[in-house]
């Protein structure tokens, strides 16, 4: 044989060598492949060390693909974490006993009454929006809104002095007129004064001990009508009552012989919260009779009689109760009827003030009603005539001390 013809057969040998190690590559699926190929290409050792790792299942799992494997990651299920426990309640220092931080956020509540001017009746259905507080000529947020109709507790003060039968007549007549319209849930007291203070019967229900105590009043001792002291000393009792309180106020209005000045007493009046005083005066019908006769003695007794009727005035007044100047004894039912009426039918208005210092100051309050625009409210009658009304409220109220 030709050389040439040698290295031509070293050549195919080496194609025909060639073309078999790519099948053995890229023909792992072929038919031509025979078992031992087929056993010796899923020998691991002849195997690339990518191809081991790509065949391996990983530890999340997932599903297989060309290239092998796919890892998708699991997730975790976190545990529940109880939940965190509160903290310790904090320990005073030991032998100072148990502590404790009070907060107050002062709120006021301003009863109000809204009257007819004509008829006196109760205005009733009135919402929250109708109101308008002002404080001190700051406008203030309504928080809380209702209307009461609740009994009453109340103190009849009756000025019991040896002046005059006409006075001591219509004192009884008024007392009486009053505890007559009682009613059986209503807790009542009854205080008389001349010189002294004296309680006739504490607070009760019985209408009869109400009636008894009236019954003693038959003979007074002193002339003296101690006003001021007597006044002073009933709000300083009803200071340590809880809830609202009312005082009938049954007298000449006149004072002689008072340790308390007038000033004292109305600072008390603005210090005492919660209380409202109605007045009825007495005497009216004979000073009608005996005004403006002439003489020295005659026009200081007149104008003692109009500074009274001015301190009665501005007991009621100050707090949003009414006076009353009744000349015949058959005024006092419409009169304690109104009263009645104001009591037992009142909106209480709650806020919290914007001024929130504890100084202990007189702030005046002012109260309006307005309608579903703003402008100041109009009442008409079943005629379509305007209707007047009156406003009854306190003028102000005494804001808390820091410390008291």
């Amino acid at each position: 044989m030709k050389p040439t013809s040698g290295r031509l057969a070293v050549a195919l040998t080496s194609l025909l060598v060639l073309i078999q190690g790519s099948g053995y590559a890229l023909g792992q699926q072929s038919d031509s492949t025979t078992p031992s190929q087929q056993q010796t290409t899923t020998t691991p050792a002849q195997q690339p060390q990518q191809t081991q790792q790509d065949q391996t299942t990983p530890q999340d799992g997932g599903p297989t693909g060309d290239n092998g494997a796919i890892a998708i990651p699991k997730k975790k299920e976190k545990d529940e974490a109880p939940p965190p426990l509160p903290p310790p309640p904090p320990k005073n220092p030991e032998g100072l006993g148990t502590l404790s931080l009070r907060v107050n956020v002062p709120e006021v509540d301003v009863n109000v009454g809204v009257i007819l001017e004509k008829t006196h009746q109760f205005v009733p259905n009135l919402q929250q929006a109708n109101f308008r507080v002002w404080e001190d000529g700051q406008p203030q947020q309504i928080t809380h809104f209702h209307q009461i109709k609740a009994p009453i507790t109340a103190v009849m003060l009756l000025e019991f002095a040896s002046n005059s039968y006409y006075f001591i007549h219509d004192m009884r007549n008024a007392a009486w007129t009053f505890a007559q319209q009682l009613r059986p849930d209503d807790y009542v007291a009854v205080m008389t004064y001349d010189m002294h203070t004296e309680i006739l019967s504490d607070f009760t229900t019985d209408k009869r001990v109400v009636m008894n105590a009236l019954n003693t009043l038959t003979l007074p001792t002193w002339s003296e009508t101690n006003l001021f002291d007597a006044l002073y000393q009933t709000l300083d009792r009803l200071s340590r009552v809880e809830g609202r309180k009312y005082v009938v106020l049954i007298s000449s209005g006149r004072d002689t012989f008072s340790k308390i000045t007038l000033d004292k007493v109305l600072q008390k009046i603005r210090a005492t919260p919660n209380v409202t005083i109605f007045t009825i005066s007495t005497g009216q019908w004979i000073r009608t009779m005996t005004e403006g006769r002439g003489g020295m003695n005659s026009q200081i007794r007149d104008m003692n009689y109009l500074q009274a009727d001015n301190q009665m005035n501005t007991f009621a007044r100050m707090t949003g109760g009414m006076s009353f100047f009744p000349r015949f004894a058959g005024e006092l039912p419409d009169d304690f009827g109104l009263i009645n009426e104001s009591i037992r039918n009142q909106y209480v208005l709650t806020y919290t003030p914007t001024n929130q210092k504890l100084d202990g100051t007189y702030r005046k309050l002012q109260i309006e009603l307005v309608d579903n625009e703003g402008h100041p409210l109009r009442m008409q009658d079943e005629k379509h005539k305007p209707l007047k009304y009156d406003i009854i409220s306190r003028d102000g109220y005494k804001a808390k001390q820091e410390v008291e």
